[in-house]
């Protein structure tokens, strides 16, 4: 039989967790179970209800994170009778490690991951190690999780930087690359438009960090110079409305198409339709910030040439100059500049385009990634 792992996911699954989907059910050396306080999305992300175990909620769970917010200024945690709960569920399951998405949900299951027998890994992706990082009890918090979890994984080299930075053992860290299934995206070289009528992409979840209004900006540029071009922003968030404003702003809205919330079908469409694919992420007042996003390495592989930002883990992914673009953080002028050079350029749009897909064949393929995380966990479970 299969030793057993139990990955834990606050909500299983919210829309923009794909990655986290492939990475669970793509594991073949173990069998994967899942504890969540919420089952969402089961169309989307469809897993065997016989090993989702679905936890009971605190009744007072709202008045536990008022308290902790407001008069104790520090990060709630699970109650003793959660922890003993999730200690036999647990064992039932036999699951001999567990796995904690993410850094800042590590921080509320801190009792749990002291209390555990066996060994508990956490995984940051990027904001929930930048994220009330600033106030003493959270950084005071984190660095217990630190002390207590067996292994921490970090999904870049940069977010291993950032860890080191807030107390976390070098040695207790371990990189584990987001994975792109290629056998999903394909590599299909772009046809230029001849008519002028360019289409760039942004794929995500309409926030912040993702630096939509400077791409909004970039390309009120560019269609100076190219009144046919088309932008699409697919995905949808919070920011919807002010982003709606500011394209209307602008005098962009007839060029500029909201797609809203796209299907993993339909979002492949948009970016094979696309000739260039935008990510200037950058990181928003409250500190949070990417890994890699898993949109960006998805276009890299499909064949669309991408300019982004030096932002976060992404100089990881692209080697600016040879397998992408890299501009500066919020700096639209310089965006709008790269975007048009590259258009004036059809060779170097071909061989940019190759090098990205050798670039993710090379270090984010699914199998390979997912295989090192087979390895660590069979090393730990080993060990212990």
């Amino acid at each position: 039989m299969k030793p057993v792992i139990a990955s834990y996911v606050s909500d299983f699954l919210k829309p923009d967790m794909l990655h986290v989907y492939r990475q669970v059910t793509g594991l073949q050396a173990v069998e994967p179970w899942v504890l969540t306080h919420k089952r969402e999305c089961a169309d989307r992300f469809p897993f065997p209800e016989k090993r989702l175990i679905v936890l009971p909620k605190p009744r007072l769970r709202w008045w536990r994170r008022l308290v902790h917010k407001h008069f104790k200024h520090a990060p709630w945690r699970i109650y003793p009778w959660e922890v003993r709960h999730m200690l036999l569920e647990l064992t039932r399951a036999d699951a001999k490690l567990l796995h904690i998405y993410f850094g800042h949900i590590g921080v509320h299951l801190l009792p749990l991951i002291k209390a555990s027998p066996h060994p508990v890994i956490v995984s940051f992706h990027g904001a929930d190690a930048g994220v009330d990082m600033e106030k003493e009890a959270h950084l005071f918090a984190m660095r217990e999780v630190f002390a207590a979890a067996t292994l921490i994984q970090s999904r870049s080299q940069s977010l291993v930087d950032d860890l080191i930075k807030l107390g976390c053992p070098a040695e207790k860290i371990v990189i584990q690359r987001t994975g792109v299934p290629l056998e999903e995206w394909p590599f299909v070289p772009r046809v230029l438009p001849p008519n002028g009528e360019w289409r760039l992409l942004q794929c995500c979840r309409l926030i912040a960090k993702k630096g939509l209004d400077t791409t909004l900006r970039a390309f009120k540029e560019i269609a100076k110079t190219k009144p046919r071009a088309e932008l699409v922003i697919a995905g949808d968030g919070p920011l919807r409305q002010e982003l709606e404003t500011l394209a209307i702003d602008l005098g962009v809205i007839k060029q500029v198409r909201f797609t809203g919330f796209l299907t993993q079908e339909q979002l492949r469409r948009e970016v094979y339709r696309s000739h260039f694919f935008l990510h200037p992420s950058r990181t928003s007042v409250d500190g949070n910030r990417e890994g890699i996003p898993n949109s960006l390495l998805e276009a890299m592989a499909s064949g669309a040439p991408v300019i982004a930002t030096r932002h976060g883990g992404i100089p990881e992914a692209i080697s600016s100059g040879e397998s992408g673009l890299l501009v500066d953080e919020n700096d639209y002028h310089a965006l709008a500049i790269a975007t048009l050079s590259l258009m004036a350029q059809p060779s170097r749009i071909k061989q940019m385009a190759e090098e990205a897909r050798a670039s993710i064949e090379r270090r984010f393929d699914r199998k390979t990634n997912i295989g090192h995380l087979e390895t660590i966990y069979l090393d730990l479970m080993k060990r212990a």
